[in-house]
């Protein structure tokens, strides 16, 4: 499946549909189990693309499925007002604990986010990034990618709380509930991912600076080149010690 299909898939799965069954399956179908089905088909979806599309078992699929679980089990606290805001944050609370967990034990997750989209397929390859991941300015540009990362994370989380409080005020159970979430949904999954996207965008940007400078003392390389000056860079790095 192409990365722009599978995008489409899930924000169409993830974001569209959902809104589309509270805002006009409530009714037939009664409240609370149009607000079940809504809640649990993004959750499907990550599963039936973890086992049966992607089927790649890594850190990242798993901390994905296991916000998934969450999503799935959190589902079924059937709560409004505060209670229900804290809930619907639970994924950037869950983010948050995860990417300062990661710092503090010297494992930023931009590093593993970084790992998987080069995919080193050789043990050579996998050698060779580990030399340049170890580099101090590699990975004080990893730490600070992950703090652009979770300081995103809290003012998306933040907000997504105060659109929740406002605008979810109807008691659960009710179609007006269901109406009200589905309003906070429109505009949370997709107005909230722009300054998610724009963290990653300077977080990678300031990975590639960091690289560049290894490298050659220019911007860093794209992605066809990069194995070829990653290897480049480890030979001459290792003649120099000799």
């Amino acid at each position: 499946m192409g990365r722009t299909t599978k995008l489409i898939l899930d924000i169409v799965i993830g974001a569209v549909i959902p809104i589309l069954v509270l805002s006009y399956l409530s009714e037939p179908l009664g409240a609370i189990p149009a607000y079940l089905l809504a809640a649990l088909i993004p959750v499907a979806w990550v599963f039936l693309d973890l086992f049966l599309i992607t089927r790649r078992f890594n850190v990242i699929t798993s901390y994905t499925g296991l916000q998934a679980i969450m999503r799935g089990l959190l589902a079924f606290w059937f709560v409004d007002g505060w209670q229900f805001a804290l809930k619907d944050t639970g994924g950037a609370i869950v983010a948050t604990v995860v990417f300062v967990g990661s710092i503090m034990i010297d494992k930023p997750m931009m590093e593993l986010f970084w790992r998987q989209g080069l995919a080193p397929d050789t043990p050579e390859r996998e050698e060779n990034l580990n030399a340049l991941t170890n580099r101090p300015d590699v990975r004080r540009a990893l730490r600070q990618g992950t703090l652009a990362l979770l300081i995103a994370n809290i003012l998306t989380g933040i907000a997504n709380f105060w659109l929740n409080l406002v605008i979810v005020v109807a008691p659960f159970g009710t179609e007006v509930f269901n109406q009200q979430v589905a309003q906070v949904n429109a505009i949370t999954r997709i107005a909230l991912t722009i300054p998610e996207l724009i963290a990653f965008g300077i977080a990678f940007w300031m990975l590639w600076q960091a690289v560049g400078q290894i490298f050659s003392g220019h911007e860093g390389p794209d992605n066809d080149d990069f194995w070829a000056a990653l290897a480049a860079w480890r030979a001459r790095s290792q003649q120099e010690q000799i």
